[in-house]
């Protein structure tokens, strides 16, 4: 006997409104969770030189997840003049209005507000780090309005919980941390314009602005300097942390996966863009995967 003959014209509604928010905050669609997860991991296992403390560990997977919800729920609210004309967005909830304004925007404070409950059980350091991390992850939405740069802000809001974490395990921000939010920007910075690519031409027609839009016809070669600067940077961290050969190894698989991504995406289809863009979660697990196994099998001092 199916369901649908006992369900109730009110619980339809609450199930449909609940398949609506979980829309609205990416729960579909895990690879924004995945992309942010991996540099805040890199943070945490560099700080404490492997397994992170549990609770510091639980209190950023679960912020990771709770605010990168929250940046899709304020990056929707900020474009909802766009994603209707924008063919890859134009069934989000915000955009055929299954959610009104003012719902999103409670959704966005009950996010943040549980996101910095959690923090509040870390040090000052950490917590004054993370009214930084809210400024950034409110504000970047409107970036593509005014400059052709907001792939960059991204990396900055995307990458904030690198400093945090090594604030959060050692109560202090090193020079190699910042070195690590460096690389992040950098990487943000290069899968966000596979990203941006894909949604090019309507952007162009609507007046949105991109890193795929200021680079034009030398997308792909700017695309080859950052990730090319990303591992330098890498190979920096590397450096400056003593890490060893696993750290390399994972860096080299890292970059045989960017390599693949060119190929695939050389011809700058959409589709092939938006795999392009999606491949670098597993960019991110290779690198942290290389940090882990360096920083498991150290020989003993």
């Amino acid at each position: 006997m199916s369901y649908e003959r006992f369900e109730t014209p009110a619980r339809r509604h609450w199930r449909e409104r609940l398949a609506a928010y979980w829309q609205l905050v990416r729960g579909d669609r895990p690879i924004g969770w995945l992309l942010l997860l991996w540099p805040t991991w890199w943070g945490l296992w560099l700080a404490a030189g492997g397994v992170p403390p549990w609770w510091p560990l639980l209190v950023f997977t679960l912020g990771v997840w709770l605010t990168r919800s929250a940046g899709c729920v304020i990056n929707d609210y900020a474009d909802r003049w766009l994603d209707p004309h924008v063919e890859r967005t134009r069934n989000r909830p915000l955009a055929t209005g299954a959610v009104s304004g003012r719902e999103a925007l409670i959704v966005f404070a009950v996010l943040m507000l549980v996101a910095f409950t959690l923090v509040l059980t870390l040090n000052r350091l950490t917590i004054a780090m993370s009214v930084v991390g809210v400024l950034l992850a409110a504000s970047y939405p409107y970036l593509k309005r005014y400059t052709y740069l907001p792939q960059v802000y991204l990396g900055l809001a995307f990458g904030w919980g690198i400093p945090m974490a090594f604030a959060a395990v050692r109560g202090e921000v090193p020079a190699v941390a910042w070195l690590l939010y460096v690389a992040n920007i950098l990487w943000a910075t290069a899968y966000d314009t596979w990203y941006a690519m894909v949604d090019r031409d309507d952007d162009l027609r609507m007046g949105s602005k991109s890193t795929a839009i200021l680079f034009g016809e030398l997308d792909l070669a700017a695309q080859a300097v950052l990730y090319a600067l990303f591992f330098a940077a890498l190979g920096l961290v590397g450096q400056r942390g003593a890490l060893g050969l696993y750290w390399w190894i994972g860096l080299g698989v890292a970059a045989l996966l960017v390599a693949w991504e060119f190929r695939i995406a050389r011809h700058r289809k959409r589709d092939a863009c938006f795999r392009a863009f999606l491949h670098n979660h597993w960019v991110g697990l290779a690198v942290f995967a290389g940090l882990a196994a360096d920083l498991a099998l150290r020989p003993a001092a």
